[in-house]
């Protein structure tokens, strides 16, 4: 994804200009997100869509492979336990957002195995290659916000979300 393309794709998406500087990332996404963590003004200034009390996406640009969306997650915000039919790769801007992994029980249920913090400048990758069960969670107490760079196409899926999942009672 070159430095044009890009361009073009994030202004009519979030009414964005982007600089005249932007490094071009060679299609890496962690180039991507370090550079966005270390200007999150850059993604803070953008007219991003909010949901009170939830999370909401905007999406900044997609082509056939990829897709890069902001979320801001309200206070108290937080997704099902779930899984990536895709990769996935984050960052985050502002804010803090706990994430908690996962493993599968069954095809159904899950026992968490961790949880991290992750605070703006930390990011953070989910392969395909294995399954990556996981919820991110805004127990922060104030609105967090995160870049998302994932491996699919929104014309052709309505998200990244493979599978939900239930937290089993052990």
């Amino acid at each position: 994804m070159n430095h044009t393309a890009m361009s073009d794709a994030f202004r009519p998406a979030a009414r964005w200009r982007m600089p005249a500087t932007l490094p071009d990332f060679g299609g890496s996404p962690q180039a991507m997100l370090e550079h966005f963590a270390a200007h999150p003004e850059l993604i803070c200034d953008l007219d991003l869509q909010r949901n009170p009390g939830s999370y909401a996406r905007t999406l900044l640009w997609s082509d056939a492979e990829t897709s890069i969306w902001a979320i801001v997650w309200d206070s108290g915000a937080r997704t099902a336990i779930h899984d990536h039919h895709c990769s996935c790769a984050f960052g985050i801007v502002s804010g803090r957002l706990t994430e908690f992994r996962f493993r599968a029980l069954d095809k159904v249920r899950v026992a968490r195995s961790w949880e991290t913090a992750h605070r703006p400048g930390d990011i953070a990758c989910l392969a395909t290659t294995q399954p990556n069960i996981h919820q991110m969670v805004n127990d922060s107490g104030a609105i967090a916000i995160s870049l998302h760079i994932y491996g699919f196409d929104p014309r052709v899926h309505d998200s990244s979300v493979d599978r939900e999942y239930v937290a089993a009672r052990i």
